[in-house]
């Protein structure tokens, strides 16, 4: 009974560990994401699509 007490508590544990691990990745990956979302809306993003509305404009 003691052993698989034991090995209940080092199971939650495990799990445990896992679950902080993944919180943290998540909440990194957001911040990333967060990041990710001005860098699109910058001026250069926006020249570049210009650049290419001018040249599809040529080829139509």
């Amino acid at each position: 009974m003691d052993n698989s007490a034991q090995a209940s508590a080092e199971l939650i544990l495990l799990f445990g560990g896992i679950m902080v691990v993944v919180l943290l990745a998540v909440f990194m990956y957001r911040n990333y994401v967060r990041d990710l979302g001005s860098e699109v809306q910058s001026e250069e993003v926006s020249k570049l699509n210009g650049k290419l509305q001018e040249i599809s404009e040529i080829f139509t």
